[in-house]
């Protein structure tokens, strides 16, 4: 039988590895004690008094409860703290409360809330998003954890092709470890042969339907990157910030600019660059500058500038400015 804390926080930018221990935790504790001791919550609707007063009400269960609330860092500190920190001080035997705080620059965990899992003796877990320059060494050592030597061109590729999502990056290293087996040695020709690279084409395909407004392949080509559990948001902002960077190496193409000041700052080291040159060669910068205005209502959807949501906006847009 697992040991349960009386409180968890896993809080950090990495959303997709705060989702997936929400996930674990919540398969454990139905192992623990049944579907019917476990009571969750979405932060965005229920505020901290209401967290409270579900944590001092009585409950028929039978064993161990559980409750686990996602969407902690739209909270503020003072409510957290008038609210909610009381109730857990007090709060009854064979309970466990966890949080989980999907964050970003504007977004925290309330420091009330860190507090309150701290005077229970609680785990608070940070899952952060390595930057660009840490990701390579980072893919690289996954890689030997798995027996593999991935070298450095091949873990650019990777990252290239995948994209930065770490949880994104262990599947496909896991990918490549079921078919090449222990000990081999990955390179670019191996990752460009294996590696899943359909987000990547995908999002360049949303790009290339609606330059070509082709309304249809556009909408489907959106749709298929969701399936993939793609954030509506985030997908809106890398499209705009994707394009944004073949048209500034466009630009310096045009203006006269060498292929290396060119390429000079566009993220995701020299593979990625080397990519985005090649699909700036190609293409019109008049086209690319049209459509990078177009999809800059993409972006202003995905920071609320709707009363739709994500998804809903973001397809309206895309039919929009595609027809």
């Amino acid at each position: 039988m697992p040991e349960f804390q009386a409180a968890y926080l896993i809080h950090g930018e990495d959303h997709g590895r705060v989702s997936e221990r929400r996930g674990k935790l919540a398969a454990l504790a139905e192992l623990e004690g049944g579907a019917g001791g476990i009571e969750q919550f979405d932060a965005a609707s229920s505020a901290p008094a209401e967290i409270a007063a579900a944590l001092s009400a009585m409950t028929f269960a039978v064993g161990w409860r559980f409750l686990i609330v996602g969407g902690c860092e739209r909270w503020r500190d003072g409510d957290v703290k008038a609210d909610l920190a009381p109730a857990m001080a007090a709060m009854p035997a064979e309970t466990t409360i966890a949080f989980f705080a999907c964050e970003d620059g504007r977004q925290q965990a309330p420091e009330a809330l860190h507090k309150a899992v701290k005077a229970l003796g609680g785990t608070i877990a940070s899952e952060g998003v390595l930057k660009s320059k840490e990701l390579p060494p980072w893919v690289i050592a996954q890689a030997a954890t798995m027996s593999m030597t991935l070298d450095g061109a091949g873990a650019q590729a990777l990252i290239a092709q995948v994209g930065e999502r770490q949880q994104r990056l262990l599947r496909e290293l896991e990918k490549l470890a079921l078919e090449y087996g222990p000990g081999a040695k990955i390179g670019v020709e191996e990752v460009g042969d294996s590696a899943a690279n359909s987000s990547e084409l995908l999002v360049w395909g949303l790009v290339d339907a609606i330059v070509a407004r082709d309304q249809r392949t556009a909408l489907l080509t959106y749709l298929r990157l969701r399936e993939q559990n793609e954030d509506a948001g985030r997908l809106a902002v890398a499209i705009v910030r994707r394009l944004r960077d073949v048209t500034a190496i466009a630009e310096r193409l045009e203006a006269g600019a060498t292929d290396s000041q060119a390429v000079a700052g566009i993220p995701g080291g020299s593979y990625a660059a080397k990519r985005r040159l090649a699909e700036a060669r190609s293409a019109d910068p008049d086209l690319l500058r049209e459509a990078t205005e177009a999809l800059a209502a993409l972006e202003l959807a995905s920071r609320g500038g709707s009363a739709l949501d994500k998804d809903t906006e973001t397809l309206r847009v895309i039919e929009r400015i595609a027809a």
